[in-house]
């Protein structure tokens, strides 16, 4: 089924070989350094990094702020794929993230894909931000993926 209308796709290229971008998915030491826009401060609740377990992070702004992203693990196929069923209290419930890497010797190719409900959600999810939010993500992780790797 055609999900293109409903997906919001980020493409990004990680100078760090892939085992090292897996591990900052899969290890929750190291997704407490990265995950949130810049400025927050992430604490796990929960990360059982397996097939229909439970994840979940609480997001902290300067301003005292608390967001939480939650979500149960729907498919893992090690340094390839990682799928949630996922909402980010308040504002998104019920989507799907996905997490495709693709190894090219010391880099790692890397898509996130959204996927909402309806083509109606992923457009107000934009005109929300949803992209400055996860870029200023990736950023992260790409700055602590290079700490990592020096």
């Amino acid at each position: 089924m055609d999900k293109s209308k409903e997906t919001i796709t980020i493409n990004i290229t990680f100078n760090a070989p892939i085992e090292l971008v897996w591990d900052a998915w899969s290890r929750p030491e190291y997704v407490i350094e990265w995950w949130g826009p810049k400025g927050m401060q992430t604490t796990i609740a929960e990360h059982n990094f397996d097939i229909n377990r439970q994840w979940k992070y609480a997001m902290l702004t300067n301003n005292g702020q608390v967001f939480v992203a939650k979500g149960k693990y729907t498919e893992i196929i090690p340094f390839k794929k990682i799928s949630s069923l996922a909402s980010f209290e308040p504002m998104t419930e019920n989507v799907e993230i996905e997490s495709l890497f693709k190894e090219d010797d010391d880099k790692t190719y890397f898509t996130f894909n959204i996927i909402y409900p309806t083509e109606i959600e992923r457009m107000q999810q934009e005109q929300m931000g949803v992209l400055k939010g996860w870029n200023s993500t990736f950023n992260r992780l790409n700055s602590f993926l290079l700490e990592l790797n020096a």
